[in-house]
């Protein structure tokens, strides 16, 4: 069987649409999705291009690739014609968080939107995370202390930038930097944001939207290194402040 027999078959029940209503839907005949499907015949470039546009799924995704591991129809638009690949599940049909490996973090830019990609990743499954896609990206430097050098922050995927929550954490992936881990705030331009470290010897900076290609809201944190005395009361000094700024802020705006 090839991909295109089964994704047509699958992508369709997934919809819960009968052969007649997704023929009508496409304006094809009920016959011509049966051929499809069972493989009888293969659809023409501009019957996939009919298909890629009804679901928003690149063609070469369509014909290459099995989409029966996707359970709904939760294809995450990226940019133009991208797709975030379906959640990937185990056999208990439980979703799983890929890891992108701190040695191999700087080709996620190249890699983000290849499915090929995203699927040789390792995964691990943490059951107490809320529903939605996560990713696990790793942290490098001390911009954004107490969360140390070598952790791992696990992240779920926001689908519109515009539901961004003002002041939250993120992973951000833009053009120019690659994959950052920072405060967001927006600003008077709607059409840049203000990324900011928790420590205050980096500076903030604006951000085109226009150069962001995915933004992950944090979820956990997993540290892979143990705190030592002198980490914790710098931790709980830092955080002191930071709660001291925030009262500050709001006496300013009485």
């Amino acid at each position: 069987m090839k991909p295109i027999q089964s994704n047509i078959k699958h992508l369709r029940a997934l919809k819960k649409l009968s052969q007649e209503h997704f023929a009508d839907d496409l304006g094809w005949s009920r016959s011509m999705v049966g051929s499809y499907e069972e493989g009888r015949s293969e659809p023409p470039i501009e019957r996939l291009i009919d298909l890629s546009n009804y679901f928003n799924i690149p063609i070469d995704i369509l014909v290459r690739k099995d989409l029966r591991k996707a359970k709904d129809t939760s294809f995450i638009e990226i940019g133009n014609k991208r797709v975030l690949f379906p959640v990937t599940v185990n056999e208990n049909n439980e979703d799983l968080i890929e890891i992108i490996p701190a040695k191999a973090s700087a080709g996620y830019l190249s890699g983000y939107d290849d499915p090929e990609y995203i699927e040789q990743l390792q995964k691990i499954k943490l059951p107490f995370l809320p529903t939605g896609t996560h990713r696990a990206f790793p942290i490098k430097g001390d911009s954004m202390l107490p969360v140390k050098d070598g952790s791992f922050v696990v992240a779920k995927f926001v689908e519109d930038i515009n539901d961004i929550k003002n002041g939250r954490t993120y992973i951000v992936l833009t053009k120019d930097d690659g994959l950052v881990y920072k405060r967001i705030y927006s600003t008077e331009d709607n059409n840049a944001l203000l990324l900011s470290s928790d420590n205050k010897a980096y500076k903030p900076y604006l951000v085109s939207k226009d150069t962001i290609l995915e933004l992950w809201e944090f979820t956990c944190c997993i540290n892979t290194q143990e705190y030592d005395e002198k980490e914790l009361k710098l931790s709980s000094i830092m955080t002191l402040f930071q709660e001291l700024k925030v009262e500050l802020e709001a006496v300013k705006q009485l």
